[in-house]
Formats: C-alpha cells, sequence, structure tokens
C-alpha cells in the first residue's frame, strides 16, 4: 500500500471515545471546507463499528453546514433496530457542537435473491487514458500558485476522467460524465473498508455534471457549490483497488439546485453500487 494511500486509511479509522461515539480526524485536500466524501466515509465506518456480520446496503445523508479541515469531527451513532436481517443506524457528525452532517445507514445479511442489473456503458479502457493528477500537471502552469499544490498533490484514489473538462475554460457539453477510480496500491481483505472508501470517493467529480449544459465549473467567477445530500446504495461485492468505472448522469437542474446520479461498474461490467447527490449550484 502507498504511504499516501496508508494515511487515507488511517484517515477513515476512527477513534472510539465511549457510548458509541467516535472521532475522527480531518484532511486539506485544498478546499475551502471539509472533503463531503471524508465526512461520509467516516460516518459509515462509525456507524459500521456497531454493527456485527452485517454490511451496509443503503447510505443516505445531508450536508448541514461546511466543516473545518482544521478540526477533528465527532460521530454519535444511534442504534435505531436491529431485526432479523436488516439493521438500521443514525449518525450524526459534529464540530465545536454544531452538526455538519446527519445520515442513516442501512445494514444486511448476507442473502441470495432475485438478480439482474443495466448493462456497463461503453468507456474506453481506463489503462488508455491520462490520469487527474497527470492533467494537473498539464494545467498546473496556467493556475495562481497557491492553487498548484492542490493540482499535483498524491493521491490516494486515483481518477482517471473520460473527456475531462479544462476547469478554466469551459465549454457547454451534454450532461453526462465518466471516470475511472481506483485506490492506489493494494488494500486489506475488509469489505468494510472497500465500501467506505467508495463511499469517499463517490463525492469527486459528481456534482460538476450538473454543470456540464451550462458551461461552467466550480472554478468559475461568481459560482457558489456545495453538495446538499447523498445517497449509495450497494449492490454487490467490490474492491476499491481494482478498476472501476464511474458513470454519472443530471437529468435535471433548476431552483439553483442539481441533480445527479451515478453508476459503478467493475471491469467485468458488474454492477457494484449506485449514487444519487443533489447539489447547490448557484450563480451569483
Amino acid at each position: 500500500m502507498l504511504e499516501v494511500t496508508k494515511k487515507l486509511v488511517e484517515l477513515l479509522d476512527l477513534s472510539p471515545i465511549g457510548d458509541d461515539h467516535f472521532q475522527g480526524d480531518s484532511e486539506d485536500l485544498g478546499f475551502p471546507n471539509v472533503f463531503g466524501g471524508q465526512v461520509l466515509g467516516q460516518a459509515l465506518m462509525a456507524a459500521s463499528r456497531t454493527v456485527e456480520d452485517r454490511l451496509c446496503h443503503s447510505l443516505h445523508a445531508y450536508f448541514l453546514r461546511p466543516g473545518n479541515h482544521s478540526m477533528p469531527i465527532d460521530y454519535e451513532v444511534q442504534r435505531v433496530r436491529d431485526g432479523g436481517s436488516f439493521s438500521v443506524r443514525r449518525v450524526i457528525a459534529r464540530q465545536g457542537g454544531k452538526e455538519i452532517l446527519t445520515g442513516s445507514m442501512s445494514f444486511q445479511n448476507a442473502e441470495e435473491g432475485f438478480e439482474h442489473q443495466l448493462d456497463m456503458p461503453q468507456a474506453p479502457d481506463p489503462e488508455t487514458i491520462k490520469s487527474e493528477h497527470e492533467w494537473g500537471k498539464i494545467i498546473a502552469p496556467h493556475v495562481p500558485e497557491k492553487m498548484r499544490d492542490s493540482l499535483t498533490r498524491d493521491r490516494p484514489i486515483e481518477i482517471r476522467p473520460v473527456d475531462p473538462v479544462n476547469p478554466f475554460q469551459p465549454e457547454k457539453r451534454p450532461p453526462y460524465k465518466q471516470s475511472w477510480f481506483k485506490a492506489q496500491g493494494q488494500l486489506p481483505d475488509d469489505p468494510v473498508l472497500h465500501r467506505c472508501l467508495l463511499t469517499y470517493a463517490s463525492d469527486f467529480q459528481f456534482l460538476g455534471t450538473s454543470l456540464n449544459p451550462h458551461g461552467v465549473t466550480f472554478m468559475s467567477k461568481n459560482m457558489q457549490v456545495a453538495s446538499l445530500d447523498h445517497a449509495i446504495w450497494f449492490h454487490r461485492d467490490f474492491r476499491m483497488d481494482e478498476w472501476l468505472l464511474y458513470d454519472k448522469d443530471s437529468p435535471s437542474a433548476s431552483a439553483g439546485r442539481g441533480f445527479n446520479r451515478g453508476n459503478f461498474f467493475n471491469q467485468e461490467g458488474v454492477l457494484v453500487a449506485s449514487t444519487t447527490q443533489e447539489a447547490l449550484i448557484r450563480q451569483r
């Protein structure tokens, strides 16, 4: 496992502080606030620590306030129900006594049942396209110096965007995006960790799908963009240290909000997870 990936795994490894409360550190990715995927991934880890022999199959969360990446985050888990097949947990994330995220997670026993899925869409092989890190190095000389580190830093999750948008010179496009995702280096055989890592990564390059038709990005002048909520459904087992295609679309934008959907497929075409998110996409 690469050192940068090890640090992310450690970031998700929360410290128990008693009575179903946990604490996690924050990381600075160069954004003004804590990266939403970090809070989602840590919240899922906190809930998972209170459930035995069941894996998360769905997660629904609301971002309430921007988080401060210079402060730790406290996670309170509430045991809503433990049934014969399902367990439900509510998680509240706080900084400085204020709630920054609230969410619910459902966990299920392993079970056999009916099987069907959508076909995987066409996409170029990940080995044939540049990584986000490589694109960052290309555009770094043309951006303000204070932004260069965030564009060229080493990343625990390698992202290879298909037909990427230049964030500084966007053009109008259809509301679709594709990216390949993979954790750098080999990970432990822990399905909880793989789910938390996918949860973390699923917030990257997501809300921008709803900006495509309007020829703007989060870097555009007078834009206020932020994730409002996030939902994930885990359909089948997967590994985050193997390539996953994140196929996204945005069916609608209105009233200053953009709605986004996504599907994760492995390279064999198996649909492993689905996501939705509504985002604030306000032009001042």
